[in-house]
C-alpha cells in the first residue's frame, strides 16, 4: 500500500486509468506506448493527483513526452520500455539510443524507470521454460536499470511481469515492481501452460443449447465469437481448446465437450478423445470458459458475480454485477 491508498495497478488503455483514478487510486501504469493526442488526457489526470506513468521506447516519443511536461509546467513520469525476448516493442539493452532517451527525459524530469514485458513466456510449456523467462526478465531489465545508473541517471522504477514469469520468479534482485498479469481469472491458455488448473479459472460466458445436428455430431448454441471473441490462443498449444471448454452451470466440465466452431451467433459444441456426446435438449443453460479472458470480457458489458463454492446444478445465485470499462 503507498500511503493508504490503493495498491499499485497496471491499466492497458486510457479509459481504465481514468476508470481507476475516479475509484481512488492514485499510483498508475500506463503499459502502452505513448502517442501525442493521449498526452491532455494524461496530464489531466496528473493534475488530479494521479501518478500515471507512460510507456516509451523511442527518442521521438521521449522529445514529445518531455516537450509537452515542459508546456504544461508538469512533469509526466515515463518508464522506457525494454524488450527482454523480441516479443513486441521495446528497446535491447545495448541499444545506444536507451541513454538519450533517458537523459532527455531526465532533463525534463520525467524519467521515472523502465519497463519490461516477457511475451514469449506465454510459449513457456514447462516449469524449467517459465523460471528461465523469469529470470531472464528480471535480468535484462536490471540490465537496462544499471545502464541508465552508470550514465548518472536515476532509476526508480524496475517493473516486470507477465502472468507466466509472475507465478515463476524466484529471485527479483533489483526488481523494484512485478506486474502479475490475469491473475485474477486466469483462462484456458494459462492453464495449458500449466500457470493453473482450468479449476481455477473464474471466467466463463453463459450460453443456451438452440438445437442438434446429430448426423454431424453438433449441439448448437446461442453463443458464437461475438460471446466468446475470436482467439484461438490455445491453437499453438499441445492441446487445442477450440473456442473453450464447456462446463454446467455449477463449474463441472462436462468431459470431452469442446466450442469446435463459431459463427457470429452460433457456437457449435462438439465431442473429442473418444467422448460420448451428451444429451442436453434444447433451453439448456451451460457456461463456456475462455482461451483468452481479456478478450472474451471485451466482448461484454460487465461481470455477473457468483459463488464459486456452490454446487447445485440450477443457476447460481448473481451476487453483484459489475460494470465493465470500454473504449480507449
Amino acid at each position: 500500500m503507498h500511503g493508504g491508498a490503493p495498491n499499485p495497478v497496471t491499466v492497458s488503455t486510457l479509459a481504465e486509468a481514468e476508470a481507476f483514478a475516479d475509484g481512488g487510486y492514485t499510483d498508475i501504469t500506463y503499459a502502452v506506448g505513448i502517442a501525442p493526442h493521449k498526452l491532455p488526457r494524461v496530464i489531466a489526470l496528473l493534475g488530479r493527483g494521479v501518478t500515471l506513468r507512460v510507456l516509451l521506447d523511442s527518442a521521438e516519443q521521449a522529445a514529445f513526452v518531455a516537450e509537452a511536461s515542459h508546456r504544461a509546467g508538469v512533469s509526466v513520469p515515463a518508464q522506457i520500455e525494454i524488450d527482454c525476448d523480441g516479443h513486441r516493442g521495446g528497446l535491447k539493452t545495448d541499444a545506444p539510443a536507451l541513454v538519450d532517451i533517458g537523459r532527455t527525459l531526465h532533463e525534463a524530469g520525467c524519467l521515472d524507470g523502465v519497463l519490461t514485458h516477457a511475451g514469449e513466456s506465454y510459449f513457456a510449456h514447462s516449469v524449467e521454460e517459465r523460471r528461465l523467462a523469469a529470470e531472464n526478465e528480471r535480468d535484462t531489465a536490471v540490465a537496462a536499470a544499471e545502464k541508465l545508473r552508470a550514465a548518472g541517471l536515476p532509476v526508480a522504477t524496475v517493473s516486470v511481469g507477465s502472468t507466466p514469469t509472475a507465478h515463476a520468479a524466484e529471485d527479483l534482485t533489483g526488481v523494484t515492481e512485478l506486474r502479475a498479469g490475469n491473475y485474477v481469472f486466469f483462462d484456458l491458455v494459462m492453464a495449458g501452460l500449466g500457470v493453473c488448473r482450468v479449476d481455477d479459472l473464474a471466467l466463463s460466458v453463459v450460453v443456451t443449447v438452440i438445437g442438434h445436428r446429430p448426423e454431424y455430431g453438433w449441439i448448437v448454441t446461442d453463443g458464437g465469437w461475438m460471446a466468446m471473441s475470436r482467439d484461438r490462443g490455445t491453437a499453438a498449444q499441445p492441446q487445442d481448446q477450440g473456442y473453450g471448454l464447456v462446463t454446467d452451470l455449477a463449474g463441472d466440465l462436462i468431459p470431452g465437450l469442446v466450442m469446435s466452431a463459431a459463427s457470429q451467433e452460433h457456437g457449435t459444441l462438439t465431442a473429442r478423445d473418444g467422448a460420448v456426446l451428451p444429451d442436453l435438449p434444447v433451453g439448456t443453460r451451460l457456461r463456456v470458459l475462455p482461451n483468452h479472458a481479456c478478450a472474451t470480457a471485451a466482448q461484454h458489458r460487465g461481470y455477473h458475480v457468483i459463488d464459486s463454492s456452490r454446487t447445485a446444478t440450477d443457476a447460481p445465485a448473481v451476487h453483484a454485477v459489475w460494470n465493465r470499462v470500454s473504449g480507449w
